[in-house]
């Protein structure tokens, strides 16, 4: 007897072959008919940027000093007998600041006075000797031979005159030595050393300030020495004496810089009295620096530059009919911020068009939208 299958489950599997066909037919035509999404590109601002030619006012900070700062010390050793001034006197030209034990130096002295009076008796008697033989020599009486030593016996003892004449102007320079003056109308600005202290040649023993010239020492970057000649009007102001700018000019500028900066000393020198006025005072000293067209200093704003590994950047920006634009990045050397914005002083072309934000999202040939631009006045 056979079996058949009722009709019902042949029909059944029928439609769900077809429903399944159905599904998959329908999701690949939804993937085909799926709309192409637009990239979204980046707004950036931007600006054009110029040569400034406005001047540019810069203060560097600095020290106080008088004209003539000086470190005095004993050319000799010895032990100090007297040390009569204190911190804040003011002394005379060649007034007696110290003095060393001049004992020693006195008893040197005399050695080097009864040494040159020996050799003066020997050079004589050598004279005379040679006097003498010179006579017998003329009549026969004596060899060349002994006129020959006679003189030089004569000459080197006049030679021993000239060393002891010599010996003894040392002795009395060594003995002057003991004393220590002021080299100038001066200020006792500190004392190093006491009464019977045992003290070196060369070290200091106080140190003073002197003179009528008021100046103050400040150091300059590099980027900005090339600008500042003598005779420079300057002005500064002191912290210990608020409310007052003093004029001054530039007297002096170095060629090197300092030895443990990377700044440049200036001397800049005040052309009128200063009420309170003392060596060591913190100072500021305010400089103008005209601006030269065709200079190569532009200003952007410090947003604008990037930094990496490879140094500092900004992006240069071109532009597109439709709005839209590329960036491309562009090495730069910086120089100093300032109020007005970051100076770049090489890297960037009058008139170049660069990207003020959002440059650390950014990479090189990136296309990015455009918001509207400002640039600052020439």
């Amino acid at each position: 007897m056979t079996t058949t299958r009722p009709h019902s489950f042949s029909h059944l599997g029928a439609l769900y072959l077809m429903s399944s066909l159905g599904i998959v037919l329908s999701f690949s035509a939804c993937q085909d008919k799926e709309p192409n999404i637009p990239e979204v590109l980046r707004p950036v601002r931007s600006q054009t940027v110029f040569f400034s030619n406005a001047e540019q006012i810069r203060t560097f900070s600095g020290v106080s000093k008088s004209g003539l700062e000086a470190s005095l010390s004993f050319k000799v050793s010895g032990t100090v007998k007297s040390l009569p001034v204190k911190v804040g006197d003011k002394v005379r030209k060649n007034q007696r600041l110290a003095e060393i034990d001049p004992k020693d130096f006195r008893l040197e002295v005399q050695r080097a006075e009864a040494s040159l009076a020996s050799a003066q008796a020997a050079s004589r008697n050598a004279r005379s000797e040679y006097a003498r033989v010179r006579a017998l020599y003329e009549n026969r009486n004596a060899s060349r031979n002994d006129l020959d030593q006679a003189r030089a016996t004569a000459e080197s003892a006049r030679a021993q005159v000239q060393s002891e004449q010599k010996g003894l102007e040392l002795a009395r320079l060594q003995l002057t030595y003991t004393r220590l003056l002021a080299p100038a109308n001066c200020s006792v600005a500190s004392v190093s050393s006491e009464a019977n202290e045992n003290v070196q040649a060369g070290q200091t023993i106080l140190e003073v300030v002197c003179g009528s010239h008021l100046e103050v020492e400040v150091g300059v970057p590099e980027i900005f020495i090339a600008k500042i000649n003598p005779k420079m009007p300057v002005t500064v102001a002191f912290d210990a004496i608020p409310g007052n700018r003093f004029p001054a000019v530039v007297t002096k500028v170095s060629v090197s810089a300092g030895k443990k900066t990377t700044t440049f000393p200036v001397t800049v020198q005040l052309q009128t009295r200063v009420p309170g006025f003392r060596s060591g005072l913190a100072s500021d000293v305010q400089f103008t620096f005209k601006g030269k067209r065709g200079e190569p200093r532009i200003l952007v704003p410090s947003v604008a530059v990037g930094e990496d590994q490879e140094g500092s950047f900004v992006f240069l920006l071109e532009e597109q009919e439709d709005g839209t634009g590329i960036v491309r990045r562009q090495s730069v050397r910086i120089g100093e911020l300032t109020p007005e914005g970051l100076e770049i002083v090489d890297g960037l072309r009058n008139g170049a068009h660069i990207v003020t934000g959002g440059v650390r999202r950014l990479h090189d040939s990136q296309p990015v939208r455009l918001t509207p631009t400002s640039s600052p006045p020439s």
